[in-house]
């Protein structure tokens, strides 16, 4: 009698030996609800240097971006004093003033004639370099409107008559009308 009641019921055949091993099988199994998955531990210091690192990377890219920005405006600052250097006209000890607005105010400088009269023409301009006003051939303050615009302050564009003023053009003026 000290053979279990499993062998027992296999010698007496009333069960097989597939029987019989899936019941140990299930006898070894939990019974009961099975214990909660632990979720994964998430190691808050990893995370925090994850972090950490995203935002230095971030405040890295800020940083170079500025640079790049920097140097950018020093290299355009650079061409333009370069240009103007190269060709700026002499005003000299001029006689006339050239009356001319920067921004706001209106501001004169005082040319020769011959410069004077490049600026009424629109042969010459008035370019903005380091607080001072220099004159410079139209074409060079046209290169230089390109690159930057508040450096050119006046001159630079011929004065075109608008199509009012060539309308009447066909009229003849009278001699007595004439100034």
């Amino acid at each position: 009698m000290s053979s279990s009641l499993q062998e027992q019921l296999l010698k007496a055949g009333l069960v097989d030996e597939q029987r019989l091993r899936k019941a140990r099988q299930e006898q070894r199994k939990p019974k009961g609800p099975k214990p909660p998955k632990k979720a994964p531990r998430v190691d808050e210091r990893a995370e925090q240097a994850r972090r950490l690192q995203a935002e230095k990377a971030e405040r890295d890219r800020e940083l170079n971006r500025q640079r790049e920005e920097a140097a950018a405006r020093k290299a355009l600052n650079a061409q333009i004093r370069q240009m103007v250097e190269a060709s700026r006209l002499p005003k000299g000890e001029g006689d006339l003033t050239y009356n001319f607005v920067d921004g706001q105010k209106i501001r004169r400088i005082h040319v020769t004639p011959e410069v004077h009269a490049r600026l009424v023409q629109g042969g010459a301009g008035i370019v903005k370099l380091d607080g001072r006003y220099e004159v410079v051939p139209a074409e060079v303050a046209e290169k230089i409107r390109e690159r930057d615009a508040n450096r050119v302050v006046g001159g630079g564009a011929p004065a075109v008559a608008s199509e009012e003023d060539d309308a009447y053009a066909k009229f003849k003026v009278p001699d007595d009308l004439m100034w």
